[in-house]
Protein backbone atom coordinates (compact mmCIF):
# COMPACT_ATOMS: atom_id res chain seq x y z
CA UNK A 1 0.00 0.00 0.00
CA UNK A 2 1.23 3.49 -0.61
CA UNK A 3 -0.42 6.67 0.58
CA UNK A 4 -0.77 9.83 -1.68
CA UNK A 5 2.53 11.14 -1.13
CA UNK A 6 4.24 8.48 -1.97
CA UNK A 7 5.05 6.71 1.69
CA UNK A 8 4.45 3.73 2.04
CA UNK A 9 1.69 2.29 4.50
CA UNK A 10 2.73 -1.17 4.83
CA UNK A 11 0.72 -4.38 3.62
CA UNK A 12 -3.07 -4.40 4.59
CA UNK A 13 -6.83 -5.73 3.87
CA UNK A 14 -8.50 -4.19 0.94
CA UNK A 15 -11.46 -3.09 3.66
CA UNK A 16 -8.84 -1.67 5.70
CA UNK A 17 -7.43 -0.05 2.63
CA UNK A 18 -10.62 1.31 0.50
CA UNK A 19 -11.70 2.93 4.00
CA UNK A 20 -8.09 4.73 4.47
CA UNK A 21 -8.53 6.14 1.02
CA UNK A 22 -12.10 7.01 1.51
CA UNK A 23 -11.52 8.56 4.45
CA UNK A 24 -8.81 10.69 2.54
CA UNK A 25 -11.10 11.80 0.04
CA UNK A 26 -9.68 9.52 -2.40
CA UNK A 27 -9.73 7.00 -4.47
CA UNK A 28 -7.75 3.43 -4.43
CA UNK A 29 -6.38 2.53 -7.14
CA UNK A 30 -4.13 -1.18 -8.07
CA UNK A 31 -1.07 -0.62 -9.54
CA UNK A 32 0.45 -3.60 -9.97
CA UNK A 33 -1.68 -6.72 -9.96
CA UNK A 34 1.32 -8.92 -10.98
CA UNK A 35 3.04 -8.57 -7.66
CA UNK A 36 2.58 -10.07 -4.64
CA UNK A 37 0.74 -9.03 -2.99
CA UNK A 38 -0.82 -6.44 -5.26
CA UNK A 39 0.49 -2.38 -5.24
CA UNK A 40 -2.26 -0.53 -4.41
CA UNK A 41 -2.05 3.40 -3.96
CA UNK A 42 -4.62 6.10 -2.47
CA UNK A 43 -4.82 8.73 -5.63
CA UNK A 44 -7.51 10.99 -6.86
CA UNK A 45 -8.33 8.45 -9.82
CA UNK A 46 -9.74 11.79 -12.52
CA UNK A 47 -6.59 13.68 -11.56
CA UNK A 48 -4.49 10.26 -12.51
CA UNK A 49 -6.12 9.62 -16.01
CA UNK A 50 -6.16 13.58 -16.86
CA UNK A 51 -2.57 13.68 -16.09
CA UNK A 52 -1.57 9.98 -18.20
CA UNK A 53 -3.67 11.61 -21.38
CA UNK A 54 -1.94 14.58 -20.89
CA UNK A 55 1.66 12.73 -20.89
CA UNK A 56 -0.27 10.61 -24.40
CA UNK A 57 -1.21 13.71 -26.16
CA UNK A 58 2.05 14.92 -25.82
CA UNK A 59 4.26 11.86 -26.65
CA UNK A 60 1.63 11.58 -29.83
CA UNK A 61 2.94 15.02 -30.90
CA UNK A 62 6.19 14.31 -30.67
CA UNK A 63 5.93 11.83 -33.06
CA UNK A 64 6.35 11.94 -36.73
CA UNK A 65 3.89 9.98 -39.15
CA UNK A 66 5.11 8.78 -42.24
CA UNK A 67 2.51 8.13 -45.08
CA UNK A 68 3.27 6.32 -48.61
CA UNK A 69 3.06 8.77 -51.79
CA UNK A 70 2.69 7.01 -55.01
CA UNK A 71 3.93 8.44 -58.59
CA UNK A 72 2.66 7.23 -61.04
CA UNK A 73 5.40 6.74 -64.49
CA UNK A 74 4.92 5.21 -67.98
CA UNK A 75 7.79 3.51 -70.42
CA UNK A 76 7.09 6.47 -72.69
CA UNK A 77 7.46 8.93 -70.32
CA UNK A 78 9.15 12.18 -71.82
CA UNK A 79 11.99 13.94 -70.54
CA UNK A 80 9.87 17.37 -68.90
CA UNK A 81 7.63 14.81 -67.34
CA UNK A 82 9.90 12.91 -65.98
CA UNK A 83 11.92 15.64 -64.44
CA UNK A 84 8.52 17.14 -62.89
CA UNK A 85 7.91 13.77 -61.54
CA UNK A 86 11.37 13.52 -59.69
CA UNK A 87 10.69 17.07 -58.48
CA UNK A 88 8.02 15.92 -56.89
CA UNK A 89 9.56 12.63 -55.52
CA UNK A 90 12.12 14.76 -53.98
CA UNK A 91 9.61 17.21 -52.38
CA UNK A 92 7.53 14.16 -50.55
CA UNK A 93 11.24 12.77 -49.30
CA UNK A 94 12.03 15.98 -48.17
CA UNK A 95 8.86 16.21 -46.01
CA UNK A 96 9.98 12.76 -45.05
CA UNK A 97 7.40 10.54 -46.54
CA UNK A 98 8.01 7.56 -48.56
CA UNK A 99 7.39 7.02 -51.96
CA UNK A 100 5.98 4.58 -54.11
CA UNK A 101 7.14 4.07 -58.00
CA UNK A 102 4.80 2.69 -60.31
CA UNK A 103 5.62 1.95 -63.67
CA UNK A 104 2.42 0.95 -65.36
CA UNK A 105 2.62 -1.44 -68.71
CA UNK A 106 -0.42 -1.07 -71.52
CA UNK A 107 -0.63 -3.42 -73.92
CA UNK A 108 2.68 -4.31 -76.13
CA UNK A 109 4.68 -2.40 -73.55
CA UNK A 110 4.42 -5.70 -71.28
CA UNK A 111 7.14 -7.36 -74.01
CA UNK A 112 9.46 -4.07 -73.23
CA UNK A 113 9.91 -4.99 -69.17
CA UNK A 114 13.81 -3.71 -69.55
CA UNK A 115 13.00 -0.33 -70.85
CA UNK A 116 10.66 0.01 -67.81
CA UNK A 117 13.22 -1.09 -65.55
CA UNK A 118 15.88 1.42 -67.16
CA UNK A 119 13.71 4.08 -66.36
CA UNK A 120 12.91 3.22 -62.77
CA UNK A 121 16.33 3.01 -62.20
CA UNK A 122 17.05 6.49 -63.72
CA UNK A 123 14.51 7.60 -61.35
CA UNK A 124 16.31 6.17 -58.59
CA UNK A 125 19.40 7.75 -60.13
CA UNK A 126 17.90 11.44 -59.78
CA UNK A 127 16.42 10.49 -55.69
CA UNK A 128 19.38 9.57 -54.86
CA UNK A 129 20.26 12.62 -52.73
CA UNK A 130 17.50 12.64 -50.97
CA UNK A 131 16.33 9.19 -50.63
CA UNK A 132 17.22 5.66 -50.83
CA UNK A 133 15.70 2.37 -52.69
CA UNK A 134 14.02 0.66 -49.71
CA UNK A 135 12.47 -2.14 -51.88
CA UNK A 136 14.05 -2.89 -55.30
CA UNK A 137 11.86 -2.61 -58.47
CA UNK A 138 9.47 -5.62 -58.30
CA UNK A 139 7.05 -6.61 -61.23
CA UNK A 140 3.35 -7.38 -60.27
CA UNK A 141 1.06 -8.10 -62.55
CA UNK A 142 1.16 -5.20 -64.92
CA UNK A 143 2.66 -2.82 -62.81
CA UNK A 144 6.54 -2.80 -62.02
CA UNK A 145 6.74 -1.13 -58.36
CA UNK A 146 9.60 0.47 -55.60
CA UNK A 147 9.84 2.02 -52.54
CA UNK A 148 11.98 5.26 -51.94
CA UNK A 149 12.71 5.86 -48.09
CA UNK A 150 13.71 9.40 -47.53
CA UNK A 151 17.94 9.52 -45.83
CA UNK A 152 17.90 11.00 -42.34
CA UNK A 153 19.33 14.49 -42.00
CA UNK A 154 22.49 14.43 -40.55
Amino acid sequence: MIGANGEMLGIMSSDKALELAYDQGMDLVMMSAQATPPVCKIMDYGKFLFERSKREKEAKKKQQTVELKEIQLSCRIDTHDFETKVKHALRFLGDGNKVRVVMKFKGREMSHMNIGKEVLEKFEAACSGAGAVDKKPVLDGRFMSMVISPVKAK
